[in-house]
């Protein structure tokens, strides 16, 4: 069995959705210990606890369940996102704080958690799931891409306030990913199947995107064998970056 993160343990929120749990199971099966985040329970954690990310009390309380447990988190990885969306004419302000407290505020809540431990131990990494819309004019998606573009700029900037105690802070800015939120977006279109295709065009290696992409990415970056980098946002995108098609 391999055990590349073998001694550690991770914070994964978003651990009951589909990238989510996939960085929870292939984290574990290289000997990680996991502490995984939701709204809903999820089941892929060595401890499983409900948790609203854009609630402070709710992250201390998390922070403090885990430490309970006996886990000291060298690595966290955010990847509980809203991922609805509006045109920008239409996007209320109660919308626009939800979706940047929890995709961006999520992100400082864990850090302000989990940074102080890693300082003490000065070894860490933090990993942000963003968006290939961060980056990109995304009609219908204002404040979500809005709010990526945020993490982007907050993983640069706690990248280089960490970077003497020895804690790596890097992104990734996945495409169009399989899960069952962009399958829901399909179904909800009048005709699904063309739907699909028409996203599936749009990626110059023919084909969607799935967790398990993220997750051998997301292990890459976490892991000793990349010790070296930190301030970084991986694209992860079958080539839809090239062309924007």
């Amino acid at each position: 069995m391999s055990s590349r993160l073998h001694g550690h343990v991770a914070v994964v929120t978003g651990a009951a959705g589909g990238i989510g749990s996939a960085i929870a199971r292939r984290f574990a099966s290289e000997g990680c210990r996991i502490a995984a985040l939701d709204l809903v329970a999820p089941v892929d954690g060595d401890l499983n606890l409900t948790c609203d990310l854009g609630d402070d009390s709710a992250v201390e309380a998390a922070g403090v369940a885990i430490a309970a447990a006996g886990m000291s988190p060298s690595i966290v990885v955010h990847a509980a996102a809203m991922g609805s969306g509006a045109d920008a004419l239409d996007t209320d302000s109660a919308f626009l704080a939800r979706m940047m407290n929890i995709n961006v505020g999520g992100a400082f809540r864990l850090a302000r958690i989990f940074a102080p431990g890693m300082r003490a131990r000065q070894r860490g990494a933090f990993l942000f799931i963003s968006s290939i819309n961060s980056t990109f004019a995304t009609p219908g998606l204002a404040a979500y891409a809005a709010s990526k573009a945020a993490l982007d700029s907050f993983t640069r900037t706690l990248a280089l306030e960490l970077a003497a105690d020895r804690i790596r802070v890097n992104g990734i800015r996945p495409a169009s990913i399989d899960t069952p939120l962009l399958r829901r977006g399909f179904e909800a279109r009048p005709d699904p199947a063309a739907a699909r295709r028409a996203n599936i065009l749009r990626h110059p290696l023919g084909r969607l995107g799935t967790p398990e992409d993220v997750a051998a990415l997301a292990l890459f970056l976490c892991s000793d064998e990349a010790s070296w980098i930190t301030g970084a946002d991986y694209l992860l995108d079958g080539g839809a970056s090239i062309t924007r098609r």
